[in-house]
């Protein structure tokens, strides 16, 4: 893994000439990320328009946003006993967005789920500075353009201006990933435990930070350093990042536990959605009767799919990615693909593996602009075409 002595390397805190510069050189990357998904917006207005379909309803009031909006404005406690004997109780939802859904909204005119929105499009610019900042270190800046505009542009890119976690837990996540880069360890830790306040693969952002300190721990060892010196300086910056990145998704799932009554009272609360964790059964299983069935085409679309994104983090490994993205990227996709639940969803759960996109971004940083871009037009409008039709339609779960 290359990049590793600079995540080892203390970075100088970001002061006000430097963020300004920053953001100077991200206008490109935050403006090509906008456009994106302002035609997704228009072609979901258009969509929703000849369906006799509100746009702001499928934003703001459908499937999980209603359950943010709940908790926001109601607190925890409050579940669905369905006819089946499923038990939806909107423990499963991690807490950091209604949080804030209820902050925004009592000091704003806003709704609840309006200030799910607006924070949803305000996370989703975070995450697409950090996203081409970290393109832009690892590859140059047409590399972390490219990056925000790929982002920008997934197939169920939509999601990102919805009043759902995944905006903020990306933009978390990815700004966590990137302290860990530039060797900003409390910080780090502080937005990974954010990150697993917000959603439960919060613990890939822990993982990242927890692996990436193991092994520069490792390698200076190895290199003659003391283990006194583990506690001085900005060794002792790392071991408070440490300290800190698991406490949001520990805390809260500790408390669910407390609450329920049980040492597996999270589990509990998922299991009752058919949600957890078997290893790919679930979700091989699916694949194999769409392969066997009369859902041949989609069968194979979907192995396709699965195996494109596993040979994009291979390859993004294999050319060296740095370790923070490497784990934080893994465990994202590991995580999606070893749960059972909707397997509708599996698209919107990797959506936050940003690292994936890394070869794709550097790869087309090489080619002529306007080849590139002419790349990225097209991946964008069928981008804002999906995400209409399926916002339209089924929609996430």
């Amino acid at each position: 893994m290359n990049d590793l002595a600079s995540t080892a390397a203390p970075g100088r805190a970001l002061c006000p000439p430097a963020v300004r510069a920053a953001l100077r050189r991200a206008v490109p990357g935050l403006a090509a990320y906008a456009a994106i998904r302002l035609l997704g917006l228009v072609a979901l207005g258009a969509w929703s328009a000849a369906k006799g379909k509100d746009w702001h309803v499928l934003l703001t009031a459908r499937w999980d946003s209603l359950w943010y909006t709940r908790v926001a404005e109601q607190g925890y406690g409050y579940t669905v006993h369905l006819a089946n004997g499923d038990v939806h109780s909107n423990l499963a939802f991690f807490p950091l967005l209604p949080w804030l859904e209820r902050g925004l909204s009592a000091l704003t005119p806003l709704s609840a789920a309006d200030a799910g929105m607006a924070v949803a499009w305000l996370a989703s610019l975070a995450a697409a500075l950090a996203l081409y900042l970290t393109g832009e270190r690892l590859h140059g800046p047409r590399a972390g353009v490219l990056l925000t505009a790929l982002w920008a542009a997934l197939p169920v890119g939509v999601v990102q201006s919805m009043a759902y976690s995944e905006s903020l837990f990306t933009a978390l996540a990815a700004w966590g990933v990137y302290c860990v880069l530039t060797g900003r360890w409390v910080a780090a830790g502080v937005l990974a435990s954010l990150a697993g306040l917000t959603r439960p693969v919060g613990a890939a952002v822990v993982a990242a930070v927890w692996i990436t300190a193991a092994v520069t721990v490792a390698n200076e060892r190895a290199g003659g350093v003391r283990p006194r010196a583990f506690l001085r300086g900005p060794h002792r910056r790392m071991l408070l990042g440490v300290l800190l990145a698991p406490l949001g998704w520990c805390g809260y799932v500790l408390w669910v536990s407390v609450r329920q009554g049980s040492l597996t009272g999270y589990l509990d609360v998922q299991a009752g959605w058919h949600n957890g964790f078997d290893g790919g059964i679930a979700f091989g299983t699916f694949v194999w009767h769409q392969l066997t069935g009369p859902a041949f085409a989609a069968g194979l679309g979907l192995l396709l799919g699965v195996s494109l994104v596993i040979w994009l983090y291979v390859h993004g490994v294999r050319k060296g990615q740095p370790l923070p993205l490497a784990v934080y990227g893994g465990t994202v996709l590991l995580i999606a693909l070893t749960a059972k639940g909707y397997f509708g969803s599996k698209p919107r759960l990797m959506m936050p593996a940003f690292p994936l996109l890394l070869p794709l971004a550097a790869g087309l940083a090489r080619w002529r602009p306007v080849r590139a871009w002419l790349v990225i037009g097209v991946v964008a409008v069928g981008s804002a075409v999906y995400g209409a039709f399926w916002l339209n339609g089924s929609g996430p779960p």
